[in-house]
């Protein structure tokens, strides 16, 4: 039995697809643009599995183990945004994927593959993989990509809900005059902290959005650095509402805008330490100290995805 983990890091713009081992050492990476609809998702998703198990095989195949090596995607591990039935391997509300409610991903991409598939929710893989890479039992994880949803790891295991909800703060409205978010309300914190967020005021014109933000703030422009603590701020504000509802030891930033890297996390603490500037109460929690990025140089959330196959 090889002991190599394969996972599928699904989200709005991309599948990336990894070839690991249990302590997060890749052997093998592939990333396609996602499409949108059910079974173009399984399709594309397929057709990573089976890249990847023939570059795991290829890799293996000149060192005396190829017959180990070839297992590898026996079982996938999935993360995909939206509510996810881990039981039963079906997704709801995917909006960003045009995934219908209900939808059979484990057991279509599973008859596609050929492989048993643990399906869950992306930023619950993406909180295990920085929880694993961490050293971290207790933590709750920001992402920040497309959408903005939140993940939480409680003394070593995933809190998923009782209706696969938890964390979902990006749809809690706080904007009655706000924009209608794509799940159907109106002002969600999705709307105000998130990558989409600041793509609809400062595109990146070919750069992400959030590094053009953040550049253009370094290099003096008012009108950016403006604009990058209002964002920061709805940020801490999400940051704040994980902290006050389970307070884990540490809250780590991640998603597609954690690429910005340390300016994110000190825009985000300084942030933090201005709403708790007059509040004691909050300056004793100390969230601007307990505030992490998950590690840049290692796919957190394919990486989770992973081992939730090896749980």
């Amino acid at each position: 039995m090889s002991d190599l983990l394969m996972g599928l890091d699904i989200g709005a713009t991309k599948i990336l697809g990894v070839v690991t081992s249990a302590d997060g050492e890749v052997r093998a990476s592939l990333r396609v643009t996602s499409p949108t609809g059910g079974d173009q998702v399984v399709a594309a998703a397929a057709e990573v599995v089976e890249k990847l198990r023939a570059s795991a095989g290829s890799a293996g195949s000149g060192d005396g183990d190829s017959g180990d090596v070839g297992v590898v995607g026996d079982v996938v591990g999935v993360g995909i945004p939206g509510l996810v039935d881990v039981a039963r391997g079906t997704v709801r509300h995917a909006v960003n994927l045009g995934v219908a409610d209900g939808f059979p991903f484990s057991e279509r991409l599973g008859s596609a593959t050929g492989a048993r598939v643990v399906l869950d929710n992306d930023a619950n893989a993406a909180a295990l993989g920085a929880a694993t890479l961490l050293g971290e039992r207790d933590l709750g994880y920001l992402s920040l990509g497309t959408g903005l949803a939140a993940a939480l790891v409680l003394d070593g295991r995933l809190r998923r809900g009782s209706r696969n909800a938890a964390g979902e703060i990006g749809h809690i409205p706080v904007d009655p005059a706000g924009p209608r978010c794509e799940c159907g309300q109106v002002g969600c914190l999705e709307t105000v902290a998130s990558g989409s967020a600041i793509a609809a005021l400062w595109p990146g014109d070919g750069q992400p959005a959030a590094q053009a933000l953040f550049d253009a703030a370094a290099a003096g422009s008012a009108d950016a650095a403006a604009l990058r603590d209002r964002f920061a701020a709805r940020v801490a504000d999400a940051v704040r509402l994980v902290a006050l509802t389970v307070d884990p030891a540490v809250l780590v930033l991640g998603g597609g805008v954690a690429h910005v890297g340390e300016r994110l996390r000190v825009a985000v603490a300084h942030a933090l330490a201005e709403q708790a500037a007059a509040s004691p109460f909050l300056r004793s929690l100390d969230l601007p100290g307990r505030l992490r990025l998950a590690p840049l140089d290692r796919p957190v959330a394919a990486l989770g995805a992973a081992l939730l196959g090896a749980r």
